[in-house]
């Protein structure tokens, strides 16, 4: 995570955001009144589904689950 202060932040907008988008660096902005974190859209997104999928009963055991189950003993499942 990088850090700057709310005055190079304003100063270097453009190359931070580019930053943030290409490389999915994660920002860490510093004022007198808190701090800011700036991320790309893609990561907040990610973000966001993982914080759902964790509010799903019993979601993080089945996906432990199906991450080590074989492959050979997987069933496939015809979609439409």
């Amino acid at each position: 995570m990088q850090n700057t202060n709310i005055t190079s932040a304003r100063a270097e907008l453009f190359k931070l955001a580019s930053s943030c988008i290409k490389y999915n660096n994660v920002i860490n902005i510093n004022t007198k009144d808190g701090n800011v974190i700036m991320l790309s859209e893609e990561d907040y997104n990610s973000l966001l589904e993982t914080l759902y999928l964790a509010g799903i009963p019993g979601m993080y055991e089945s996906i432990i689950e199906g991450a080590s189950t074989p492959l050979e003993e997987c069933e496939k499942l015809e979609w439409k």
